[in-house]
């Protein structure tokens, strides 16, 4: 499992970094791979962003789930940690979201509409969601909760079948000319 939460780190956040100008229409990223970036202060700040986001969740790996005399970290719960870093120093805010499983944090419940769609949409089975809100950039995506997740996450399920939760990002985006 510990493995499992880096991995889905690297992949939740590595698909969100793409650039967005004013008069950019959000394409569907259903199946397309992020473009390149657009100059190097672009490359620089998705480097930033990943680097600070694979060292906080290694730091995290090993505090939590390598420590003999405390093995009740919950992995979820450990990157939160990584969540309020990025908050601080980069302005990029990260929360869980609930999609098909139950109510385990109420912070992690849909708040508003963009919230709300989202919910909508990652239970249709779409790869993810997104908008520009003002200069926010807004995007969730879908985490599988596998069966072994489904203890804590779904208490009286009828079926083993994985389940969608979300992983909501958003981060301030420059809104120029292009």
């Amino acid at each position: 499992m510990k493995y499992v939460t880096l991995v889905l780190c690297v992949c939740v956040l590595a698909s969100s970094f793409r650039g967005v100008g004013a008069d950019d229409k959000l394409p569907d990223t259903t199946n397309s791979s992020i473009p390149a970036p657009c100059n190097v202060e672009e490359a620089r700040a998705r480097a930033m962003l990943l680097h600070e986001s694979m060292r906080g969740v290694l730091q995290v790996v090993h505090r939590d789930f390598f420590d003999e005399d405390d093995a009740g970290a919950i992995p979820s719960a450990s990157l939160e940690d990584v969540f309020e870093e990025l908050s601080k120093s980069y302005g990029v805010k990260l929360k869980w979201l609930i999609v098909e499983t139950d109510v385990v944090n109420i912070d992690h419940q849909a708040e508003d509409e963009f919230e709300k769609a989202a919910v909508s949409a990652l239970k249709a089975g779409k790869s993810n969601y997104e908008s520009v809100e003002g200069s926010k950039y807004r995007f969730a995506g879908p985490i599988r909760l596998a069966s072994q997740c489904l203890k804590c996450h779904v208490k009286n399920r009828t079926s083993t079948e994985s389940r969608t939760a979300g992983l909501l990002i958003s981060m301030p985006v420059s809104i120029s000319a292009r």
